[in-house]
């Protein structure tokens, strides 16, 4: 009997996924809470923002993340939030979360150090850190999960590489900088931390090469014996 492989995932990986994705939902979430909160308040917060050199400036090593300076701003980065941090999470559920705690923290302060003095702010840093990390770490890893999630990153976003440079007036390169930066040297650090996920075996590999035919039987192994008869010297 034939045996054809099964092309549907198994219901871990389906529930994780879903687990991964309710986690950057539920972030996302949080973000536009805020963004709304602050149009019908009017409140500034734009001073949570990192601001270069100055020590009041530090608050946004925490706080920076969380602040947009629109809604336009928040809908440019929701979509890559949603995809680039769910294949993190889900890729990589041991080290995600040193890495979003780098990016978040070391990235911001590498902001705070040597950025233009302004007010920096928004998730990009996130986003940024989240694509170098899955890319990177696919690069190094080279299983068949870490090399679909690095291709799927590589083709959605590989454009993002030019956000790194000074480009365009009011955007923060310096975040996108070392959120790309952190996300890197976290996937050189740790492209063992999460296990090599099992490859799966069918049926049909482990056959054996003299197993009968289903059609014809083994009718040609037959055929094969009477040949080596014949072939044998008188």
């Amino acid at each position: 009997m034939l045996s054809i492989p099964s092309t549907r995932s198994s219901p871990q990986d389906v529930l994780r996924l879903k687990k991964a994705f309710f986690i950057v939902l539920s972030f996302v979430a949080i973000l536009w809470t805020i963004e709304i909160v602050k149009f019908f308040t009017d409140i500034n917060i734009f001073i949570l923002g990192v601001h270069p050199q100055e020590l009041s400036g530090l608050i946004g090593v925490i706080a920076a993340p969380l602040v947009h300076a629109s809604f336009e701003h928040l809908i440019s980065n929701t979509p890559a939030l949603l995809i680039l941090g769910t294949a993190l999470i889900y890729g990589y559920p041991r080290s995600c979360w040193i890495v979003l705690a780098a990016v978040w923290l070391a990235a911001e302060f590498g902001v705070w150090v040597t950025a233009r003095p302004v007010y920096h702010f928004g998730a990009s840093g996130l986003t940024y850190g989240a694509m170098a990390f899955v890319f990177v770490i696919g690069l190094l890893r080279r299983d068949r999960l870490a090399i679909t999630l690095s291709l799927l990153v590589f083709f959605l976003y590989g454009t993002m590489i030019w956000g790194i440079f000074p480009h365009q007036a009011g955007v923060s390169f310096e975040t996108h900088l070392w959120g790309a930066a952190l996300g890197a040297l976290c996937a050189l650090f740790f492209r063992k931390y999460d296990p090599t996920p099992s490859l799966k075996h069918y049926a049909w590999e482990n056959e054996d090469e003299e197993t009968e035919d289903p059609f014809i039987g083994d009718a040609w192994n037959k055929i094969d014996d009477n040949q080596e008869e014949n072939e044998k010297p008188e």
